[in-house]
């Protein structure tokens, strides 16, 4: 059974599996930052009414990613902004990306933390290449810290799958997101 934020079962309005190609990606296409091509793939692979669920539709929109190609999942990857980095501090996130880094704590950091943010993102990039990525839901800036620390250690293979599978989680927060919005 699909996980979601609470025990009450979660649907999507409009139901994607009855969404023709146009109204799914008005609806769902940002889902993936600034990459409505995860949900054309997705809504082109076929919905049922399973996909109604968010979690389910973000599994398949996530198995897109998953199935695309290298080129593909880095331009994914590095669609993503840095966490409480420049463009931040610029305002210029989305809408969603903005919020997610406010609920995290990351636009209440300290001179210190983020001239920690910014070295880490640095070194990041540095190392492999696109920016780190982590479903911030649930976490504070502490938590997001010790999480970016530990995964400069990473295999470059390991790293790259590990964003994968935030970008799907970020997917599924936000899906369900909407569907407590409707």
């Amino acid at each position: 059974m699909p996980l979601s934020s609470s025990n009450a079962p979660h649907r999507l309005s409009p139901r994607p599996s009855q969404c023709g190609l146009e109204a799914f990606l008005d609806h769902y296409g940002d889902v993936f930052e600034h990459s409505p091509w995860v949900a054309r793939h997705a809504w082109e692979s076929g919905l049922d009414a399973t996909h109604d669920d968010p979690s389910v539709l973000a599994e398949k929109m996530g198995q897109a990613l998953r199935e695309a190609t290298p080129e593909e999942q880095l331009a994914v990857i590095r669609a993503h902004p840095d966490l409480a980095g420049k463009a931040a501090l610029a305002g210029d996130l989305t809408a969603s990306s903005k919020s997610e880094q406010a609920g995290a704590g990351l636009d209440q950091c300290t001179p210190e933390e983020y001239t920690r943010f910014e070295a880490l993102n640095d070194a990041y990039r540095e190392t492999f290449g696109f920016p780190f990525v982590i479903a911030v839901k649930g976490l504070d800036r502490h938590a997001i810290l010790d999480a970016f620390a530990a995964r400069l250690d990473n295999a470059p293979a390991v790293e790259r799958a590990t964003a994968i599978e935030q970008i799907v989680c970020i997917a599924r927060f936000r899906l369900i997101a909407m569907s407590e919005r409707d």
